[in-house]
């Protein structure tokens, strides 16, 4: 078999990443890339004997590439979990203010505003509106409803935004959204970083548990290719985690 690169061909050079304004994450992502570049540029110098070989060979290479994602930290800040043990139901709500987005950490308002220009530059104007009217549904609904239904769940207490008659209240306010990325056969989930307060509904000051819980991975085997339903599975990872958590604290 004749070697990938004739004697008058340069070998391939991986430059050193630059790490100083990287994270770690950032880094995997930019090997992934690498390391899929190399590999079309290998399938491009190796003479197959048909494409259905090209193919096969193609295809064990992209199932060695995993979808790239980040494991989830729950850690409490204070308080107890005693006060759990005997509810029944819990009332949740939802605070958005705090939310900041990406590494740079940049408002709610700058986040939309940038989704706005990209896809009506890409799309059109409609298609923008119609992206915004998304993000605000996905924020009232989709994110809400997939945190309360893996709560549900995964745990016996029932909880519900619509419950003001409950002794106590979780406040999850969403800190900080990585919305991630796809593009085929490679994909980043989504990470989700909120802080979780435990209060009496009738006295919201008085904080009983505080947790954070930092970067749940928001995406589905294979990745999912909406912005908005990748931070969606975020939520759901983040209800379902602090469930199992309660759940292992209360017995």
């Amino acid at each position: 078999m004749k070697p990938f690169h004739s004697r008058s061909e340069k070998p391939i050079r991986f430059l050193p990443l630059k790490t100083t304004d990287t994270s770690k994450e950032d880094r995997l992502i930019i090997l992934a890339k690498i390391f899929f570049n190399y590999i079309c540029t290998l399938l491009t110098t190796i003479k197959m004997k048909s494409l259905k070989t090209a193919i096969k060979l193609m295809l064990i290479l992209l199932m060695g590439i995993p979808t790239i994602s980040i494991a989830q930290s729950l850690t409490v800040i204070s308080g107890n979990f005693d006060f759990l043990k005997d509810q029944k139901e819990l009332n949740i709500e939802f605070d958005y203010s705090p939310l900041t987005f990406y590494n740079e950490k940049i408002s709610e308002d700058e986040y939309v505003k940038r989704r706005i220009k990209e896809i009506s530059d890409s799309k059109g104007k409609t298609e923008g509106e119609i992206w915004k009217s998304d993000w605000e549904q996905s924020k009232t609904n989709d994110f809400q409803n997939k945190f309360i239904s893996l709560m549900n769940r995964n745990l016996k207490i029932i909880e519900t935004n619509k419950n003001p008659n409950a002794k106590y209240t979780l406040i999850v306010q969403s800190v900080w959204i990585y919305p991630g990325w796809f593009a085929g056969v490679m994909a980043q989930a989504a990470k989700v970083s909120t802080r979780l307060k435990f209060v009496e509904t009738e006295n919201p000051s008085y904080v009983l548990l505080e947790i954070d819980s930092e970067k749940a991975p928001g995406s589905a085997y294979g990745g999912v290719a909406n912005n908005n339903d990748r931070m969606a599975e975020g939520y759901a990872k983040t209800g379902k985690s602090l469930a199992k958590l309660i759940t292992k604290k209360i017995k």
